[in-house]
């Protein structure tokens, strides 16, 4: 007898194991991250007592609820009809939520949202690990090769890795030879940025330009994640005195270099039916 509890679409996908936790701890997530990005918005003086908080985070905060957010659900909610390309996306949100908000945890001054930003770390991240380990990887590279450009499509993320740590690298040993004090901010972006960006778009890029299954499975949500990082940071810097445009034209390059080869992963995930 037929499971009625079983999603029929769902099915279709390419996993190896159940996605119920995953689903249920993935809308926490969202429970959480909406949440703390209304409160942050309300109560923006006292959850970021500085100029500088506050011209980052409350910008972070909109994105998240108008880009992050939705990144999140409609991921889960594609993947739940049994679309290949939510699957693929939905491991990218994760990262992205790690990402934002292990820069809250590290720069926003210690408060009431000090323990949600640490569980939406904790959650994103152990759930971003069961994800991935639960996508069939070798059916994913069977059905996206010949529609991924592998060897750009890596090369672009392994780039990306580099210029981010070269520069990073360059801004630590100014501040150091400086002596300039680093405010939390920039600290926590040196760290989000080499304990997480970085070793994620050197393991997913040098995978997919080996045609690995991990560089296909994880290189579209890593694609469209710092495509939507890229096109947040232009509020922040319109916002600054004076206006940076040629960082702003720099950012908008780097999104559209981040979300091109995201198309080739839509354009092999569409046609997606299943296994035979």
């Amino acid at each position: 007898m037929k499971d009625p509890s079983r999603n029929p679409a769902a099915d279709r996908l390419p996993i190896t194991h159940d996605l119920t936790l995953a689903y249920a701890l993935s809308l926490i997530i969202a429970l959480l991250m909406a949440g703390a990005s209304v409160f942050g918005l309300l109560y923006r003086d006292i959850i970021y007592p500085t100029e500088e908080l506050r011209r980052w985070f409350v910008t972070n905060d909109a994105l998240n609820l108008v880009a992050g957010l939705p990144l999140l659900l409609g991921s889960m909610g594609l993947a739940r009809r049994g679309n290949l390309i939510g699957l693929l996306c939905w491991p990218g949100a994760l990262f992205y939520v790690l990402y934002v908000y292990l820069a809250y945890t590290l720069s926003v001054p210690f408060g009431v949202l000090f323990l949600p930003y640490l569980l939406l770390v904790t959650l994103s991240a152990c759930t971003l690990i069961g994800l991935v380990a639960s996508i069939n990887g070798e059916a994913v590279r069977q059905r996206l090769t010949g529609s991924v450009p592998a060897r750009v499509s890596g090369g672009i993320l392994v780039g990306l890795a580099i210029l981010i740590i070269a520069r990073q690298t360059a801004l630590i040993i100014t501040a150091l030879t400086s002596q300039a004090q680093v405010s939390a901010g920039e600290l926590a972006i040196w760290i989000d940025d080499f304990v997480v960006a970085c070793p994620a778009l050197l393991v997913v890029g040098v995978q997919l330009w080996r045609r690995r299954a991990l560089g296909y499975v994880g290189g579209a949500g890593l694609f469209l994640a710092y495509g939507v990082l890229a096109i947040g940071l232009i509020p922040g810097m319109i916002s600054a005195s004076p206006i940076d445009v040629g960082g702003i034209i720099v950012v908008l390059v780097m999104a559209a270099v981040c979300l091109a080869p995201f198309a080739f992963f839509v354009r092999g995930a569409v046609s997606y039916r299943g296994p035979s």
